[in-house]
């Protein structure tokens, strides 16, 4: 897979030389990497902190969690879905999906490796990559030295806990919604749901749907949208209406489609950003909610639509409205965020907040040898398409550094030959 030399200093800290960039990551943006570089017969090393590829995906994520947008849109570059997967196919799909994914392209991570530093050594002009991996009680550190690196941990690696007053006094059980698999063991209890995204709406429908009470938790305005219209995808048409009319326009008739169909969502509590949907995902980042059910149910009153929290107790929560809640446990649906800037030394391509500085499309690339995939807010179609602008430019640079190396070689003999 990879063409590296290594050596061990009197640390114990083995040094590794890699011939060609390494990875950080072995999630849909890593692997789409990879596959482009491999299709180059250029070497690399992607470097895992799980046990597995996808780990987000495979340890989590949901249930019954299905891709959110037809399959064409999530496929990674050089091969598509199989044709028998559904519109939108399930998480076990995906993974699997993702595993023939790395056995067609002979992707192999050294996985149970954190990155504990990533910094540039201005003198060597290369990267240093520092990670850690335990097995057992056995601890050992390993310094991969590269000219390129690629930042492929995405924009969910870790799960965002609020501080929201009175949390740690709740006796209950409260958990982030990556730790959520299903709604079975919560039937018959009263559910607080914290967050309306895409997560917090469809963790309150499975509650439902297994006769859990499902209380959730609206503090701000959100755009719900349905998942198709007469029968095409909804992202699908917006797509198709954008290679012909302004984004606010395009905006204007989704939103005038999803009146037709869902009706005035403030009628349960749910308010409208002043923002059209496609304009606000594009200058904030903020994903519309695609509906697969859940406002049925709220419109049923089997699920709770509340606003914000005051403050928690024992075992209630004190809304912002004055009405208290008595809940039995607490699942914070409250999103993602990058880890970059817990590891990675650099301070140009990458703000403070995990994410490239500049906007897309131009994110994707830094200084010195530096690249970001899968930071887009654009989801899988986002991490294709920095996978393949990524590994054109390596392969551009790789082809200049082989002729280079030839006309080295070239120069020498002719040297040995006329002496």
């Amino acid at each position: 897979m990879f063409s590296f030399s290594g050596q061990t200093d009197f640390s114990g800290r083995r040094f590794v030389w890699v011939n060609g960039p390494v990875i950080v990551g072995a999630g849909p943006s890593g692997l789409a990497v990879s596959a482009c570089l491999k299709e180059q017969c250029i070497p690399f090393v992607v470097i895992e902190q799980a046990d597995c590829i996808a780990s987000l995906w495979q340890k989590r994520t949901y249930d019954r969690l299905k891709l959110h947008l037809p399959k064409k849109f999530c496929q990674l570059p050089k091969l598509p879905f199989p044709e028998e997967y559904p519109e939108y196919p399930t998480k076990k799909q995906f993974i699997t999906y993702l595993e023939n994914y790395a056995q067609k392209f002979d992707i192999k991570p050294q996985f149970n490796e954190c990155v504990q530093s990533a910094k540039y050594d201005e003198a060597c002009q290369l990267w240093r990559v520092v990670t850690v991996s335990t097995t057992g009680s056995t601890r050992s550190e390993t310094e991969y030295i590269c000219q390129m690196l690629v930042v492929a941990t995405g924009e969910n690696a870790e799960g965002v806990i609020p501080e929201i007053d009175g949390l740690q006094e709740f006796s209950g059980e409260v958990i982030h919604a990556k730790d959520y698999k299903s709604g079975e063991k919560y039937t018959g209890k009263k559910v607080l749901v914290v967050g309306c995204g895409n997560s917090g709406m469809e963790l309150s429908l499975d509650l439902s749907n297994h006769n859990a009470k499902p209380s959730m938790v609206v503090r701000s305005s959100v755009h719900i949208l349905p998942r198709e219209i007469m029968g095409k995808s909804t992202f699908d048409l917006a797509m198709m209406l954008m290679k012909w009319l302004p984004l606010w326009l395009v905006d204007k008739l989704l939103l005038i489609l999803t009146w037709f169909i869902l009706g005035n969502t403030q009628n349960y509590g749910i308010k409208r950003p002043s923002l059209g949907p496609l304009q606000l995902k594009n200058h904030h980042g903020k994903t519309p909610v695609l509906d697969i059910g859940a406002l049925e149910k709220i419109r049923s009153g089997e699920i709770t639509v509340v606003p914000g929290i005051k403050t928690f107790n024992c075992n209630s929560v004190e809304l912002v409205n004055g009405e208290t809640l008595d809940i039995d446990s607490v699942i914070l649906a409250t999103g993602y965020c990058s880890n970059v800037p817990c590891w990675l030394q650099e301070t140009e391509l990458f703000a403070k907040n995990g994410f490239p500085k500049t906007p897309f499309p131009n994110g994707w690339k830094g200084k010195r040898g530096l690249y970001a995939s899968g930071f887009t807010r654009r989801g899988l179609a986002g991490a294709s398409a920095d996978a393949v602008k990524i590994a054109q430019d390596i392969g551009k640079v790789w082809k200049e550094e082989l002729n280079q190396k030839k006309k080295k070689v070239h120069t020498h003999r002719r040297c040995i030959s006329t002496f």
